[in-house]
Protein backbone atom coordinates (compact mmCIF):
# COMPACT_ATOMS: atom_id res chain seq x y z
CA UNK A 1 0.00 0.00 0.00
CA UNK A 2 2.74 2.61 0.62
CA UNK A 3 4.22 2.19 -2.77
CA UNK A 4 0.70 2.50 -4.73
CA UNK A 5 0.77 6.04 -2.01
CA UNK A 6 3.26 7.39 -3.40
CA UNK A 7 2.87 6.01 -7.34
CA UNK A 8 -0.84 8.13 -6.53
CA UNK A 9 0.82 11.28 -4.68
CA UNK A 10 3.54 11.49 -7.81
CA UNK A 11 1.25 11.41 -10.54
CA UNK A 12 -1.61 13.81 -8.64
CA UNK A 13 1.47 15.95 -7.79
CA UNK A 14 2.17 16.08 -11.60
CA UNK A 15 -1.00 17.10 -12.97
CA UNK A 16 -1.26 19.76 -10.22
CA UNK A 17 2.07 20.81 -11.43
CA UNK A 18 0.78 21.27 -15.29
CA UNK A 19 -2.23 23.42 -13.78
CA UNK A 20 0.86 25.67 -11.35
CA UNK A 21 2.72 25.70 -14.96
CA UNK A 22 -0.16 27.57 -16.86
CA UNK A 23 0.08 30.54 -14.75
CA UNK A 24 3.46 31.62 -16.29
CA UNK A 25 0.92 32.40 -19.60
CA UNK A 26 -1.94 34.55 -17.53
CA UNK A 27 -3.30 37.55 -17.06
CA UNK A 28 -4.17 39.65 -14.62
CA UNK A 29 -7.75 40.31 -15.88
CA UNK A 30 -11.09 38.54 -15.34
CA UNK A 31 -11.28 38.07 -19.10
CA UNK A 32 -8.20 35.47 -18.81
CA UNK A 33 -9.42 33.87 -15.73
CA UNK A 34 -12.46 33.38 -16.86
CA UNK A 35 -11.95 32.83 -21.12
CA UNK A 36 -8.41 32.58 -21.95
CA UNK A 37 -8.15 35.51 -23.71
CA UNK A 38 -9.88 33.17 -26.21
CA UNK A 39 -6.99 32.02 -27.50
CA UNK A 40 -6.79 28.62 -26.61
CA UNK A 41 -5.78 25.99 -29.63
CA UNK A 42 -8.32 23.61 -30.63
CA UNK A 43 -6.87 20.59 -30.31
CA UNK A 44 -6.16 21.54 -26.89
CA UNK A 45 -10.08 22.85 -26.41
CA UNK A 46 -11.14 19.66 -27.40
CA UNK A 47 -9.27 17.50 -25.25
CA UNK A 48 -10.14 19.80 -22.56
CA UNK A 49 -13.89 19.18 -23.35
CA UNK A 50 -13.92 15.57 -23.52
CA UNK A 51 -12.14 15.57 -19.99
CA UNK A 52 -14.77 18.04 -18.63
CA UNK A 53 -17.75 16.17 -20.21
CA UNK A 54 -16.64 12.54 -19.24
CA UNK A 55 -14.60 11.82 -16.21
CA UNK A 56 -16.39 11.50 -12.68
CA UNK A 57 -19.65 10.42 -14.52
CA UNK A 58 -17.71 8.26 -16.89
CA UNK A 59 -14.76 6.75 -14.68
CA UNK A 60 -17.33 6.32 -11.56
CA UNK A 61 -20.42 6.46 -12.67
CA UNK A 62 -21.16 5.11 -16.53
CA UNK A 63 -19.45 2.00 -15.26
CA UNK A 64 -21.19 1.45 -12.37
CA UNK A 65 -24.44 1.94 -14.60
CA UNK A 66 -23.11 -0.82 -16.65
CA UNK A 67 -22.03 -3.08 -13.89
CA UNK A 68 -25.83 -2.69 -12.90
CA UNK A 69 -27.63 -3.39 -16.50
CA UNK A 70 -25.06 -5.14 -18.73
CA UNK A 71 -24.77 -4.53 -22.18
CA UNK A 72 -28.12 -2.40 -22.84
CA UNK A 73 -26.15 0.40 -21.24
CA UNK A 74 -24.43 0.85 -24.85
CA UNK A 75 -28.33 2.82 -26.12
CA UNK A 76 -26.69 5.19 -23.81
CA UNK A 77 -23.56 5.55 -25.71
CA UNK A 78 -24.99 5.37 -29.10
CA UNK A 79 -27.55 8.31 -27.92
CA UNK A 80 -25.16 10.56 -26.38
CA UNK A 81 -22.78 10.41 -28.95
CA UNK A 82 -25.35 11.52 -31.74
CA UNK A 83 -27.23 14.20 -29.54
CA UNK A 84 -23.77 15.70 -28.85
CA UNK A 85 -22.86 15.87 -32.51
CA UNK A 86 -25.96 17.58 -33.37
CA UNK A 87 -25.05 20.01 -30.31
CA UNK A 88 -21.86 20.36 -32.02
CA UNK A 89 -22.94 21.35 -35.20
CA UNK A 90 -26.10 23.30 -34.53
CA UNK A 91 -24.87 25.81 -31.51
CA UNK A 92 -21.32 25.24 -30.49
CA UNK A 93 -19.73 27.38 -33.28
CA UNK A 94 -22.46 29.83 -32.52
CA UNK A 95 -21.38 30.04 -29.15
CA UNK A 96 -18.03 30.98 -30.07
CA UNK A 97 -19.02 33.74 -32.88
CA UNK A 98 -22.05 35.25 -30.58
CA UNK A 99 -19.95 35.33 -27.18
CA UNK A 100 -17.04 37.42 -29.01
CA UNK A 101 -19.51 39.84 -30.62
CA UNK A 102 -21.44 40.51 -27.66
CA UNK A 103 -18.13 40.77 -25.34
CA UNK A 104 -19.24 38.26 -22.81
CA UNK A 105 -17.78 35.69 -20.78
CA UNK A 106 -20.35 33.28 -19.09
CA UNK A 107 -23.33 31.77 -20.52
CA UNK A 108 -26.23 33.61 -19.00
CA UNK A 109 -24.84 37.10 -20.39
CA UNK A 110 -24.88 35.21 -23.96
CA UNK A 111 -28.60 34.64 -23.54
CA UNK A 112 -29.42 37.85 -22.26
CA UNK A 113 -27.88 40.25 -24.37
CA UNK A 114 -29.45 40.14 -28.04
CA UNK A 115 -29.33 42.75 -30.76
CA UNK A 116 -32.19 43.99 -29.31
CA UNK A 117 -30.05 45.24 -25.80
CA UNK A 118 -29.83 43.61 -22.31
CA UNK A 119 -32.00 41.31 -20.29
CA UNK A 120 -31.33 42.23 -16.70
CA UNK A 121 -33.74 39.99 -15.42
CA UNK A 122 -32.86 37.05 -17.72
CA UNK A 123 -29.13 37.28 -17.22
CA UNK A 124 -29.37 37.23 -12.89
CA UNK A 125 -32.54 34.37 -13.46
CA UNK A 126 -29.89 32.11 -15.65
CA UNK A 127 -27.10 33.30 -13.45
CA UNK A 128 -28.91 31.89 -10.63
CA UNK A 129 -29.97 28.57 -12.00
CA UNK A 130 -25.68 28.29 -12.98
CA UNK A 131 -24.45 28.96 -9.28
CA UNK A 132 -27.06 26.12 -7.93
CA UNK A 133 -26.86 23.60 -10.63
CA UNK A 134 -23.61 23.83 -11.72
CA UNK A 135 -22.59 23.41 -7.41
CA UNK A 136 -24.39 20.65 -7.22
CA UNK A 137 -22.72 19.21 -10.21
CA UNK A 138 -19.44 20.02 -9.11
CA UNK A 139 -20.36 18.09 -5.93
CA UNK A 140 -20.74 14.93 -7.87
CA UNK A 141 -17.39 15.28 -9.19
CA UNK A 142 -15.76 15.63 -5.42
CA UNK A 143 -17.84 13.10 -4.34
CA UNK A 144 -16.43 10.69 -7.34
CA UNK A 145 -13.20 11.66 -6.06
CA UNK A 146 -13.23 10.98 -2.79
CA UNK A 147 -14.93 7.20 -4.15
CA UNK A 148 -11.25 6.34 -5.48
CA UNK A 149 -9.82 7.47 -2.27
CA UNK A 150 -11.96 5.16 -0.38
CA UNK A 151 -11.24 2.60 -1.90
CA UNK A 152 -7.57 3.17 -2.22
CA UNK A 153 -6.80 3.91 1.66
CA UNK A 154 -9.77 3.34 3.14
CA UNK A 155 -10.27 6.91 4.27
CA UNK A 156 -13.57 8.45 5.02
CA UNK A 157 -15.12 9.75 2.07
CA UNK A 158 -15.58 13.31 3.33
CA UNK A 159 -11.95 12.93 4.04
CA UNK A 160 -11.17 12.93 0.26
CA UNK A 161 -14.22 15.78 -0.43
CA UNK A 162 -11.94 18.35 1.48
CA UNK A 163 -8.97 17.08 -0.10
CA UNK A 164 -10.27 17.25 -3.46
CA UNK A 165 -11.89 20.77 -2.90
CA UNK A 166 -8.34 21.85 -1.66
CA UNK A 167 -6.90 20.85 -4.93
CA UNK A 168 -9.35 22.74 -6.68
CA UNK A 169 -8.90 25.88 -5.39
CA UNK A 170 -5.68 25.52 -5.67
CA UNK A 171 -6.05 24.91 -9.84
CA UNK A 172 -8.49 28.36 -10.24
CA UNK A 173 -6.12 30.15 -8.16
CA UNK A 174 -3.15 29.40 -10.21
CA UNK A 175 -4.18 29.86 -13.94
CA UNK A 176 -7.68 30.08 -14.01
CA UNK A 177 -9.59 28.48 -16.92
CA UNK A 178 -6.77 27.97 -18.70
CA UNK A 179 -5.32 25.79 -15.72
CA UNK A 180 -8.38 23.93 -16.33
CA UNK A 181 -8.05 23.26 -19.78
CA UNK A 182 -4.42 22.52 -19.59
CA UNK A 183 -4.71 19.73 -17.14
CA UNK A 184 -7.81 18.61 -18.63
CA UNK A 185 -5.54 18.07 -22.01
CA UNK A 186 -3.23 15.64 -19.71
CA UNK A 187 -5.93 13.94 -18.19
CA UNK A 188 -7.87 13.09 -20.76
CA UNK A 189 -4.48 11.43 -22.37
CA UNK A 190 -4.49 9.42 -19.16
CA UNK A 191 -8.14 8.98 -18.74
CA UNK A 192 -7.38 6.94 -22.05
CA UNK A 193 -4.40 5.07 -20.73
CA UNK A 194 -6.06 4.13 -17.49
CA UNK A 195 -8.87 2.40 -19.56
CA UNK A 196 -6.36 1.07 -22.02
CA UNK A 197 -4.73 -0.29 -18.72
CA UNK A 198 -7.53 -1.89 -16.92
CA UNK A 199 -9.16 -3.62 -20.33
CA UNK A 200 -5.84 -5.79 -20.62
CA UNK A 201 -5.23 -6.95 -17.05
CA UNK A 202 -9.07 -7.87 -17.21
CA UNK A 203 -8.85 -9.70 -20.62
CA UNK A 204 -6.05 -11.60 -18.80
CA UNK A 205 -7.59 -12.56 -15.84
CA UNK A 206 -10.74 -13.44 -17.15
CA UNK A 207 -10.49 -14.12 -20.93
CA UNK A 208 -11.54 -12.35 -23.92
CA UNK A 209 -14.90 -11.03 -25.02
CA UNK A 210 -16.38 -14.61 -25.57
CA UNK A 211 -15.54 -15.71 -22.17
CA UNK A 212 -16.73 -12.49 -20.43
CA UNK A 213 -19.89 -12.85 -22.63
CA UNK A 214 -20.35 -16.41 -20.86
CA UNK A 215 -19.68 -15.13 -17.80
CA UNK A 216 -22.30 -12.50 -17.71
CA UNK A 217 -24.92 -15.05 -19.06
CA UNK A 218 -23.97 -17.24 -16.06
CA UNK A 219 -24.72 -14.90 -13.67
CA UNK A 220 -27.91 -13.16 -14.93
CA UNK A 221 -29.23 -13.55 -18.64
CA UNK A 222 -30.94 -10.16 -18.21
CA UNK A 223 -26.53 -8.73 -18.13
CA UNK A 224 -26.28 -10.23 -22.00
CA UNK A 225 -29.69 -8.86 -23.35
CA UNK A 226 -29.41 -5.67 -25.87
CA UNK A 227 -32.34 -4.09 -25.16
CA UNK A 228 -34.39 -2.80 -22.16
CA UNK A 229 -37.94 -4.51 -21.08
CA UNK A 230 -40.66 -3.45 -20.30
CA UNK A 231 -40.75 0.59 -21.64
CA UNK A 232 -43.82 1.84 -21.18
CA UNK A 233 -43.03 4.15 -24.15
CA UNK A 234 -40.86 1.84 -26.33
CA UNK A 235 -37.58 1.36 -27.28
CA UNK A 236 -37.75 4.41 -30.30
CA UNK A 237 -38.83 7.02 -27.30
CA UNK A 238 -35.55 5.38 -25.31
CA UNK A 239 -33.03 6.01 -27.50
CA UNK A 240 -34.59 9.37 -28.13
CA UNK A 241 -34.46 10.07 -24.71
CA UNK A 242 -30.66 9.35 -24.60
CA UNK A 243 -29.50 11.83 -28.05
CA UNK A 244 -31.49 14.46 -26.32
CA UNK A 245 -29.06 13.59 -22.92
CA UNK A 246 -26.87 13.80 -25.53
CA UNK A 247 -27.74 17.10 -26.79
CA UNK A 248 -28.09 18.45 -23.39
CA UNK A 249 -24.53 19.67 -24.28
CA UNK A 250 -25.84 22.86 -25.49
CA UNK A 251 -27.06 23.77 -21.59
CA UNK A 252 -23.67 22.71 -20.27
CA UNK A 253 -21.72 26.26 -19.31
CA UNK A 254 -19.03 24.75 -18.18
CA UNK A 255 -18.36 22.94 -21.64
CA UNK A 256 -19.50 25.84 -23.70
CA UNK A 257 -16.91 28.08 -22.42
CA UNK A 258 -14.32 25.93 -23.93
CA UNK A 259 -15.38 26.60 -26.74
CA UNK A 260 -15.90 30.20 -26.06
CA UNK A 261 -11.95 30.12 -24.91
CA UNK A 262 -11.36 28.65 -28.39
CA UNK A 263 -8.85 30.90 -30.63
CA UNK A 264 -11.45 31.35 -33.41
CA UNK A 265 -15.06 29.62 -35.05
CA UNK A 266 -12.91 28.49 -38.01
CA UNK A 267 -10.74 25.90 -35.92
CA UNK A 268 -14.34 24.63 -34.31
CA UNK A 269 -14.54 21.93 -37.05
CA UNK A 270 -11.01 20.41 -36.24
CA UNK A 271 -11.77 20.52 -32.39
CA UNK A 272 -14.94 18.66 -33.23
CA UNK A 273 -12.76 15.92 -35.05
CA UNK A 274 -10.41 15.23 -31.95
CA UNK A 275 -13.32 15.83 -29.90
CA UNK A 276 -15.02 12.71 -31.07
CA UNK A 277 -11.55 10.49 -32.03
CA UNK A 278 -11.26 10.65 -28.30
CA UNK A 279 -14.76 10.86 -26.67
CA UNK A 280 -15.80 7.92 -28.74
CA UNK A 281 -13.74 5.24 -27.75
CA UNK A 282 -13.28 6.58 -24.35
CA UNK A 283 -16.84 5.58 -23.88
CA UNK A 284 -17.21 2.24 -25.31
CA UNK A 285 -14.20 1.67 -23.14
CA UNK A 286 -16.27 2.67 -19.96
CA UNK A 287 -18.65 0.42 -21.38
CA UNK A 288 -16.40 -2.83 -21.21
CA UNK A 289 -14.80 -2.18 -18.36
CA UNK A 290 -17.87 -2.18 -16.55
CA UNK A 291 -19.20 -5.20 -18.00
CA UNK A 292 -15.49 -6.56 -17.11
CA UNK A 293 -15.79 -5.85 -13.47
CA UNK A 294 -19.36 -7.40 -13.13
CA UNK A 295 -17.41 -10.65 -14.60
CA UNK A 296 -14.57 -9.99 -11.88
CA UNK A 297 -16.79 -9.08 -8.88
CA UNK A 298 -20.07 -10.63 -9.04
CA UNK A 299 -21.02 -9.32 -5.59
CA UNK A 300 -19.20 -5.39 -4.73
CA UNK A 301 -21.01 -5.29 -1.40
CA UNK A 302 -18.22 -8.20 -0.01
CA UNK A 303 -15.86 -4.89 -0.05
CA UNK A 304 -15.31 -3.41 3.06
CA UNK A 305 -16.72 -0.20 3.71
CA UNK A 306 -19.58 -1.14 1.40
CA UNK A 307 -22.14 -2.39 3.78
CA UNK A 308 -24.17 1.29 4.70
CA UNK A 309 -24.33 2.31 0.96
CA UNK A 310 -26.96 1.91 -1.44
CA UNK A 311 -26.52 -0.88 -4.14
CA UNK A 312 -25.90 2.31 -6.94
CA UNK A 313 -23.33 3.62 -4.58
CA UNK A 314 -21.73 0.41 -3.49
CA UNK A 315 -21.36 -0.61 -7.61
CA UNK A 316 -19.70 3.06 -7.81
CA UNK A 317 -16.69 1.29 -6.40
CA UNK A 318 -16.19 -0.74 -9.38
CA UNK A 319 -13.38 0.56 -11.35
CA UNK A 320 -10.84 1.78 -8.49
CA UNK A 321 -11.50 -1.76 -6.75
CA UNK A 322 -10.96 -3.42 -9.53
CA UNK A 323 -7.93 -1.49 -10.49
CA UNK A 324 -6.78 -2.50 -7.06
CA UNK A 325 -7.55 -6.26 -7.82
CA UNK A 326 -5.70 -6.31 -10.83
CA UNK A 327 -2.93 -4.16 -11.53
CA UNK A 328 0.42 -3.55 -9.81
CA UNK A 329 1.13 -0.72 -6.80
CA UNK A 330 2.70 1.51 -9.95
CA UNK A 331 -0.19 1.16 -12.00
CA UNK A 332 -2.69 1.20 -9.33
CA UNK A 333 -1.68 4.99 -8.17
CA UNK A 334 -1.67 6.50 -11.99
CA UNK A 335 -5.19 5.19 -12.70
CA UNK A 336 -6.90 6.31 -9.41
CA UNK A 337 -4.74 9.71 -9.54
CA UNK A 338 -5.94 10.18 -13.31
CA UNK A 339 -9.44 9.56 -11.80
CA UNK A 340 -9.09 11.63 -9.20
CA UNK A 341 -7.53 14.29 -10.64
CA UNK A 342 -10.01 14.55 -13.79
CA UNK A 343 -12.68 14.76 -11.30
CA UNK A 344 -11.11 17.38 -9.42
CA UNK A 345 -10.09 19.13 -12.70
CA UNK A 346 -13.66 18.74 -14.06
CA UNK A 347 -15.29 20.15 -10.62
CA UNK A 348 -12.75 23.45 -11.43
CA UNK A 349 -14.07 24.35 -14.27
CA UNK A 350 -17.66 23.83 -12.42
CA UNK A 351 -16.80 26.34 -9.53
CA UNK A 352 -14.93 29.03 -12.34
CA UNK A 353 -18.34 29.58 -14.32
CA UNK A 354 -20.25 30.01 -10.84
CA UNK A 355 -17.72 32.33 -9.67
CA UNK A 356 -17.82 33.95 -13.34
CA UNK A 357 -21.79 33.88 -12.73
CA UNK A 358 -21.70 35.94 -9.30
CA UNK A 359 -19.22 38.12 -10.46
CA UNK A 360 -20.51 39.07 -14.24
CA UNK A 361 -24.05 38.27 -14.17
CA UNK A 362 -25.22 38.69 -10.82
CA UNK A 363 -23.08 41.40 -9.60
CA UNK A 364 -21.86 43.18 -12.15
CA UNK A 365 -20.36 45.46 -10.12
CA UNK A 366 -17.26 43.21 -9.44
CA UNK A 367 -16.64 42.37 -13.06
CA UNK A 368 -13.60 43.66 -13.33
CA UNK A 369 -12.42 43.01 -10.13
CA UNK A 370 -10.15 40.08 -10.31
CA UNK A 371 -9.63 39.42 -6.49
CA UNK A 372 -13.58 39.26 -6.30
CA UNK A 373 -13.52 36.32 -9.07
CA UNK A 374 -10.89 34.40 -6.83
CA UNK A 375 -13.09 35.47 -3.73
CA UNK A 376 -16.48 34.59 -5.83
CA UNK A 377 -14.44 30.83 -6.94
CA UNK A 378 -13.84 29.97 -2.74
CA UNK A 379 -16.91 30.63 -1.87
CA UNK A 380 -18.78 28.24 -4.84
CA UNK A 381 -15.73 25.67 -3.75
CA UNK A 382 -17.23 25.97 -0.06
CA UNK A 383 -20.58 25.41 -1.46
CA UNK A 384 -20.19 21.78 -3.24
CA UNK A 385 -17.90 20.66 -0.78
CA UNK A 386 -21.17 21.42 1.55
CA UNK A 387 -23.53 19.69 -1.27
CA UNK A 388 -20.53 16.44 -1.57
CA UNK A 389 -20.82 16.02 2.33
CA UNK A 390 -24.33 15.49 3.11
CA UNK A 391 -25.64 15.05 -0.43
CA UNK A 392 -26.85 11.40 -0.18
CA UNK A 393 -27.27 10.61 -3.61
CA UNK A 394 -24.83 8.81 -5.57
CA UNK A 395 -22.23 10.19 -8.27
CA UNK A 396 -24.31 8.73 -11.48
CA UNK A 397 -27.60 10.84 -9.80
CA UNK A 398 -25.95 14.38 -8.72
CA UNK A 399 -24.35 14.44 -12.72
CA UNK A 400 -27.45 13.62 -14.60
CA UNK A 401 -30.01 15.28 -12.42
CA UNK A 402 -27.83 18.48 -12.92
CA UNK A 403 -26.81 17.73 -16.50
CA UNK A 404 -30.96 17.41 -17.63
CA UNK A 405 -31.86 19.99 -15.33
CA UNK A 406 -28.99 22.61 -17.22
CA UNK A 407 -29.95 21.26 -20.80
CA UNK A 408 -33.26 21.95 -20.29
CA UNK A 409 -33.53 24.99 -18.31
CA UNK A 410 -30.75 26.95 -20.39
CA UNK A 411 -30.38 25.25 -23.90
CA UNK A 412 -33.65 25.36 -25.21
CA UNK A 413 -34.03 29.32 -24.94
CA UNK A 414 -29.99 29.63 -25.42
CA UNK A 415 -30.20 27.84 -28.97
CA UNK A 416 -32.91 30.17 -29.83
CA UNK A 417 -31.30 33.49 -28.56
CA UNK A 418 -28.27 32.28 -31.01
CA UNK A 419 -30.07 31.87 -33.78
CA UNK A 420 -31.86 35.32 -33.35
CA UNK A 421 -35.46 34.30 -32.34
CA UNK A 422 -36.45 37.37 -30.54
CA UNK A 423 -37.74 36.48 -26.81
CA UNK A 424 -38.83 38.39 -24.28
CA UNK A 425 -38.10 38.15 -20.41
CA UNK A 426 -41.28 36.48 -19.59
CA UNK A 427 -40.71 33.77 -22.47
CA UNK A 428 -37.04 33.26 -21.18
CA UNK A 429 -38.21 32.36 -17.56
CA UNK A 430 -41.09 30.57 -18.45
CA UNK A 431 -38.92 28.06 -20.69
CA UNK A 432 -36.22 27.57 -18.00
CA UNK A 433 -39.06 26.82 -15.17
CA UNK A 434 -40.33 24.70 -17.68
CA UNK A 435 -37.75 23.33 -18.52
CA UNK A 436 -36.47 22.18 -14.79
CA UNK A 437 -39.44 21.72 -13.34
CA UNK A 438 -40.56 19.07 -15.64
CA UNK A 439 -37.14 17.45 -15.26
CA UNK A 440 -37.43 17.03 -11.28
CA UNK A 441 -41.08 15.96 -11.63
CA UNK A 442 -40.30 13.51 -14.39
CA UNK A 443 -37.56 11.53 -11.66
CA UNK A 444 -39.88 11.55 -9.27
CA UNK A 445 -42.57 9.93 -10.82
CA UNK A 446 -39.98 7.07 -11.85
CA UNK A 447 -40.45 7.63 -15.45
CA UNK A 448 -36.73 8.28 -16.19
CA UNK A 449 -35.62 4.27 -16.96
CA UNK A 450 -38.25 4.71 -19.74
CA UNK A 451 -37.46 8.24 -21.24
CA UNK A 452 -34.26 10.01 -20.31
CA UNK A 453 -35.52 13.07 -18.51
CA UNK A 454 -33.64 15.97 -20.37
CA UNK A 455 -36.11 14.86 -23.47
CA UNK A 456 -39.77 15.89 -21.69
CA UNK A 457 -37.98 19.00 -20.12
CA UNK A 458 -36.39 19.87 -23.13
CA UNK A 459 -40.26 19.51 -24.79
CA UNK A 460 -41.51 20.98 -22.17
CA UNK A 461 -39.27 24.36 -22.51
CA UNK A 462 -39.58 24.57 -26.46
CA UNK A 463 -43.61 24.25 -25.70
CA UNK A 464 -43.57 26.93 -23.12
CA UNK A 465 -41.68 29.69 -25.63
CA UNK A 466 -45.23 29.86 -27.72
CA UNK A 467 -46.91 30.56 -25.27
CA UNK A 468 -44.58 32.85 -23.47
CA UNK A 469 -44.66 35.21 -26.41
CA UNK A 470 -48.55 35.37 -26.86
CA UNK A 471 -48.57 36.20 -23.01
CA UNK A 472 -45.82 38.77 -23.39
CA UNK A 473 -48.28 40.50 -25.83
CA UNK A 474 -51.62 40.07 -23.89
CA UNK A 475 -49.89 41.54 -20.72
CA UNK A 476 -46.93 43.44 -22.03
CA UNK A 477 -43.61 42.49 -21.51
CA UNK A 478 -41.88 45.55 -19.55
CA UNK A 479 -38.34 44.11 -18.84
CA UNK A 480 -37.59 43.85 -22.18
CA UNK A 481 -35.48 45.91 -23.77
CA UNK A 482 -36.74 49.35 -24.81
CA UNK A 483 -35.64 48.96 -27.99
CA UNK A 484 -36.61 45.29 -28.96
Amino acid sequence: MTNVAISFAVFLLAFVAIGIASSLQKKNTTDDYLVAGRSVPPWLAALSAVATNNSGFMFIGMIAYTYRVGIESIWMMVGWVVGDLFAWLLVHPHVRRQSEADDVATIPALLGNSKHGSQRIVIVLAGLMTFVLLGVYAAGQLKAGSTALQTLFGWDPKLGAVIGAAIVVVYCFSGGIRASIWTDAAQSMVMMIAMAVLLIAANAKVGGPSEMWRNLEAQDATLVRWFPADLKFGFAAYLLGMIFGGFGAIGQPHILVRFMAIRSVDEMYRARQIYFLWFIPFFAASIVVGLYARALMPDLRSIPLTSTLTESQATELAMPEMARRLLPDTLIGLVLAGLFSATMSTADSQILVCSGTITQDINPRWKDSYFASKLATLAVALLALTVALFAGQGVFSLVLIAWSALGAGLGPALMLRLFHVRLTTLTVALMMTAGVSTVIVWNAIGYDGDVFKLLPGMVASFAAWPLGQWLSRVFGDRTTPSNA
